[in-house]
């Protein structure tokens, strides 16, 4: 019983909406049956699939250019200063401007390796009630669940890598140089931004983004089951 419970549960989380039937038929079973799974029966390949996704976003973003050349991840300039960034454009400091944008996404990307341990001891920390809401909850269940138990840590670790790193890649004097030049002109609405919040908000945020991809491949690509727990289950 408890190996059939078990199947049902990992097959409900990375079944694909074609299966829609059968996601039924798992929750329905499930709801009848969570009571003889153990912790460990239940949760097990749930934690190892997350561990495996989490770790590949981390990977993805960490690298250079993995925010910056990634569209939907990309940090731009600060919203609440897009005036500044289109004044400073037009006055011929586009290039100046280029290099702040880089030098911000260099940033997130040089802090986002802070994610590993906090992610796993997430994980680690899940419980059989964490994995059966997982199931039934909607695609992006999991990393709901991460975002929820994780974000206060994750902007704790990484809000002083972040303005370590902003002092490394210039961007702190490149933004000094920018908001210096913008509040000098006449007549503009005088700003200053907490840069390193915003890019730590944004980091996080971009980070969410593609553990959200790397939960939908799990559930939807059976390519992705690379952990010999999951193949053993699935047979391969």
């Amino acid at each position: 019983m408890k190996k059939i419970c078990l199947i049902f549960l990992l097959y409900a989380l990375i079944a694909a909406p074609s299966d829609a039937q059968f996601l039924k038929d798992a929750k329905k079973f499930l709801k009848a049956n969570t009571s003889v799974l153990s912790e460990g029966d239940a949760a097990a390949g749930i934690k190892e699939a997350l561990i495996n996704g989490t770790g590949e976003s981390v990977k993805i973003v960490s690298v250079v250019d993995g925010y910056l050349k990634n569209p939907e991840i990309m940090i731009p300039f600060p919203p609440e200063a897009k005036a500044m960034e289109s004044k400073l454009r037009s006055i011929g400091m586009g290039k100046q401007v280029d290099k702040f944008n880089e030098s911000i996404n260099r940033a997130a990307e040089k802090a986002a390796d802070k994610a590993k341990p906090i992610f796993i001891s997430a994980i680690k920390g899940m419980t059989v009630t964490d994995a059966i809401n997982i199931v039934r909850g909607e695609k992006n269940a999991a990393t709901m669940y991460l975002k929820r138990t994780t974000s206060p840590d994750l902007k704790g670790a990484f809000q002083p890598e972040i303005k370590t790193s902003l002092d490394a890649v210039d961007a702190t004097k490149y933004w000094g140089d920018l908001v210096s030049a913008y509040n000098v002109i006449p007549f503009v609405k005088k700003m200053n931004p907490d840069l390193p919040a915003y890019v730590t908000d944004r980091a996080v945020e971009g980070l969410f983004v593609m553990i959200a991809k790397e939960e939908l491949k799990i559930r939807t690509d059976p390519m992705a089951r690379t952990s010999e727990l999951l193949k053993k289950v699935f047979g391969k």
